[in-house]
């Protein structure tokens, strides 16, 4: 079973580089190994979900 519906919080390391959407709806390309930002539009803490590719 893939984690492609898994969400990610702020903070948690990126376990595969991809574009990710947080609960803004914002699209974001987050390398492997990084972690994952705050929302870049409301600078606070948020979910991350890898878009589908």
């Amino acid at each position: 079973m893939h984690d492609d519906t898994r969400e990610y919080r702020t903070g948690q390391g990126v376990p595969q580089t991809g574009i990710y959407n947080c609960q803004s709806g914002e699209r974001v390309e987050i390398k492997e190994n990084d972690v994952f930002p705050r929302c870049p539009m409301k600078n606070e803490e948020t979910t991350w979900i890898r878009e589908e590719s």
